[in-house]
């Protein structure tokens, strides 16, 4: 045996010395939040992934055709589901409006069939880790393996001996916009654009393109381009004159231009045989499509690439390490922290080119260029977790909504793929950025974001950001006459917005704007009724709106007073107020107790974002705090599973997840802005969050407990040994403490 091939053992059996224990990547589930309204997949993403090849199984003969009934569902992939159509190469995760799942790949044998009610197939033998997926397609006995890069999703099919083809449909996605082109470029290329742009509403006037690459690793015997015109009915059909057909054109270099559109490279296998499929995307050009797949993955083979991306992921998700515990809070964790590292994600190309918000004409950037600003959701926990665990990201993000004030002139609200499509209410960027910077978090340009952030805070006239603020400035919240819908809630939602205004003003030396913003921040105080102890819409002057029903907007129905909501599920979201709302409610003992009657009556909702810092309110109250870790724990144990359905409903890119982060770890940022962690029960023995040299002087914060099955509520709290009053602490005392101890008792 020569001595190199005896040093190669010894670096095997090293290797798998060091990891022979579980990795936090071995944990992840990408199945958990794939049922349940979840609307997550179970497709290979790299962190921050612009790209994810995601199994489609949402169009169906059960599903009916997406261009009928089904066309809004969100997600390309439900667990449920058992018809296959293709690998969709675009996809969002964890969001409640359907948009992208676009540029389907679909591998068959045999005949060619293009009609996908046809060629699609049930699947069996699934599998999904970290940067991986793979299933049998049962119709034709192929066998699918997918990765992906940052901008590539890259394929294996392997095909049996026959007949073979791979067909790339731009004819599906999740929602209805129209315009594709498709071009066969060689035996081993296909380019071609695709319009999406239709999130949470159809507005075709602001459709824009993604662009794509595919190339194949075996050339095909033949290949060509497909056609299939809208389909009409009637008399409009003969005004068409349109006889339904869909026309298959075979050829070299051959292109078509429309709406169901496609192209198919085809063989003929003597044996069986692997293709492997590229795909690069941008959102600039068919170029820039190009050298991402070029630069991405050239050099790399598939299982060259599958590494990268768990080394990748395990590197992020090691910033986290959790000891003790149950096996199954191990999987829920890294589970809810991989999802929280999708969303936001990349926008920019490998160059840096990116398209300019409205125009989309191409710039370039030096950072990456974040996209996918949920932020209604995620300015409640999920960017708090970034700025403690990911600082730099986090400071990419503020820098992304800098850039969008720079091309807009405004924050996003919810920004997509440079787009604004702003839905849901309220202000929510700058209370991300005040968070960030008082979270120490600074390397950014922070007089000009809190100049856009006054900006939207103040200007009354053409403001997307605000709508009805006249209203709100002169009577200190909108009515029933300013909108048809959420008045309540969309005054709340600007509340704290003005107290994140009023806490960076502070930090920056502005006393005036700190205390105009700090006065309009509790002007929610005008819509408190006594009578019901809740909040409650008013009339345009001033009367309260009647008859009145508290419950009024449960399961999401519109009404007048709150989005997404009721009474029960918002009144208590003032968490910038919280001693001001118990004043309001005659004191502590009140406030507890109608605190405890959203749980107890049924109007706590895990699924949606208004009330999902209740849990943590208990802690306001001395000698309550114990409802905190009870309700806490129950609430982790019943909402959060190592099964598809294991998400209280849609993930909100990533909200629902952090939520289960922050609370497996003991602590909660309760109070958007305000630099605090409320304290509950950890659920593992030794957690030590790794933090980045570049904005933290500690090298890590270690939270310890004894938890078990029989240890589940706090007795004392030490803070490097020494014993910490109340059930808060501040980011400072949190990442420069060290050592955050908590005895536990039954």
């Amino acid at each position: 045996m020569g001595l190199q091939h005896k040093i190669g053992l010894i670096l095997i059996a090293f290797t798998l010395g060091v990891y022979g224990q579980k990795q936090p990547v071995d944990y992840v589930n990408p199945f958990i939040g794939t049922s349940n309204f979840g609307t997550t997949n179970p497709g290979p993403i790299a962190v921050r992934g612009m790209v994810s090849v995601s199994p489609f199984n949402v169009a169906g003969p059960k599903n009916l055709p997406l261009e009928k009934d089904s066309r809004w569902l969100s997600t390309p992939y439900v667990k449920e589901n058992t018809f296959l159509t293709g690998f969709s190469h675009l996809n969002l995760s964890g969001v409640g409006c359907p948009e992208l799942g676009v540029i389907l790949a679909m591998p068959t044998t045999g005949e060619l069939e293009v009609d996908y009610l046809k060629y699609g197939t049930s699947y069996s033998n699934e599998v999904s880790k970290v940067g991986y997926y793979s299933n049998t397609l049962d119709d034709y006995n192929i066998k699918v393996e997918a990765t992906a890069t940052t901008r590539v999703g890259v394929s294996k099919y392997f095909f049996p001996a026959g007949d073979a083809n791979i067909l790339i449909n731009l004819g599906l996605g999740l929602t209805n916009e129209q315009g594709a082109t498709i071009k066969v470029v060689s035996p081993t290329e296909i380019e071609g654009v695709r319009s999406v742009g239709s999130f949470c509403y159809y507005k075709p006037e602001e459709a824009y393109p993604v662009y794509f690459v595919a190339q194949f690793s075996k050339p095909a015997d033949e290949f060509g381009v497909w056609k299939k015109p809208t389909t009409y009915k009637g008399a409009e059909a003969e005004w068409m004159g349109y006889n339904g057909k869909t026309r298959i054109m075979p050829g070299y270099a051959m292109e078509v231009v429309g709406d169901s559109i496609g192209s198919y490279m085809r063989y003929n296998f003597k044996a069986p045989t692997v293709v492997e499929m590229k795909v690069g995307i941008s959102y600039v050009s068919i170029e820039n499509a190009r050298e991402n797949l070029e630069k991405e993955t050239s050099t790399r083979s598939f299982d060259q690439i599958l590494a990268e991306s768990k080394e990748n992921w395990n590197g992020y998700l090691s910033k986290i390490e959790v000891e003790g515990g149950f096996e199954e809070d191990k999987i829920k964790f890294y589970t809810a922290l991989y999802h929280t590292l999708i969303h936001p994600s990349t926008l920019n190309d490998y160059n840096g080119d990116y398209p300019k918000m409205r125009t989309r004409e191409t710039l370039r950037t030096q950072d990456t260029r974040y996209t996918v600003f949920s932020l209604w959701d995620t300015y409640r926990n999920l960017h708090q977790l970034m700025s403690l665990v990911y600082p730099r990201q986090q400071s990419d993000m503020v820098k992304s909504m800098l850039q969008i004030y720079d091309e807009s002139g405004w924050l996003p609200k919810w920004e997509l793929n440079a787009t604004e499509t702003t839905t849901m209410v309220g202000d929510p960027a700058g209370i991300v950025i005040a968070d960030t910077y008082l979270k120490g978090v600074k390397d950014f340009d922070v007089e000009k974001a809190y100049m856009a952030m006054v900006k939207s805070a103040d200007q009354i006239q053409d403001n997307p950001l605000r709508p009805g603020l006249k209203d709100y400035l002169e009577k200190g919240y909108l009515t029933t006459k300013t909108t048809n819908s959420g008045s309540v809630s969309t005054t709340q939602e600007y509340n704290i917005s003005d107290y994140a205004i009023a806490q960076l003003a502070k930090a920056l030396g502005k006393k005036k704007d700190y205390q105009r913003f700090s006065k309009r921040s509790i002007s929610y105080r005008n819509l408190f009724d006594k009578e019901f102890n809740l909040l409650r819409p008013k009339n345009d002057d001033g009367s309260w709106l009647t008859p009145y029903n508290p419950e009024d907007g449960a399961n999401f129905v519109k009404n007048l007073g709150f989005i997404e909501g009721n009474a029960w599920q918002y009144s208590f979201m003032v968490t910038h107020d919280t001693k001001g709302l118990m004043q309001l409610m005659g004191g502590s003992k009140p406030f507890v107790n109608r605190l405890q009657d959203v749980f107890d009556k049924g109007h706590f909702d895990m699924a949606n974002e208004p009330d999902i810092a209740y849990p943590y309110l208990f802690n306001y109250v001395k000698g309550e705090e114990r409802r905190t870790q009870q309700m806490v724990s129950e609430l982790l144990d019943t909402y959060y599973k190592n099964s598809p359905d294991g998400l209280p409903g849609n993930d909100d890119t990533g909200t629902m997840s952090a939520w289960a982060v922050f609370s497996m770890m003991g602590i909660y940022p309760v109070s958007p802005s305000n630099p605090i962690y409320t304290i509950t029960t950890p659920r593992f023995n030794k957690i030590t969050i790794h933090l980045d040299s570049d904005y933290y002087q500690q090298e890590k914060i270690t939270i310890i407990s004894n938890f078990s099955e029989e240890h589940r509520f706090i007795d004392n709290i030490k803070i490097e040994g020494k014993p910490h009053k109340g059930y808060f602490l501040s980011h400072d005392e949190l990442v420069n403490g060290k050592t955050l101890e908590l005895k536990l008792d039954k």
